[in-house]
């Protein structure tokens, strides 16, 4: 069984909020809130207000409060553009 890192990438227009290797990101889509793990299919998905939480690979968790933003995942690399 092939295992890759999932990778994940939080930027807002003026920084970078987070860069690194996750376990799990559970997000605050337009329709609910849903989770993406490890070989996940691809998606786009538009975010409202809420908290994004962060697994790492240390098990040690993270969230980030945003205002609304964009989220895309594909092959194991999840970028989200994020107004905070």
């Amino acid at each position: 069984m092939y295992i890759c890192n999932m990778k994940l990438e939080i930027i807002t227009p003026n920084d970078q909020l987070y860069k690194g290797d996750v376990d799990l990101v559970s997000l605050p889509g337009t329709t609910g809130r849903f989770e993406i793990l490890n070989n996940h299919a691809p998606i786009i998905s538009t975010l409202n207000k809420g908290d994004i939480k962060i697994v790492d690979k240390e098990k040690n968790t993270k969230s980030i409060k945003i205002k609304k933003g964009l989220v895309e995942a594909s092959e194991n690399h999840i970028w989200v553009l994020a107004e905070i």
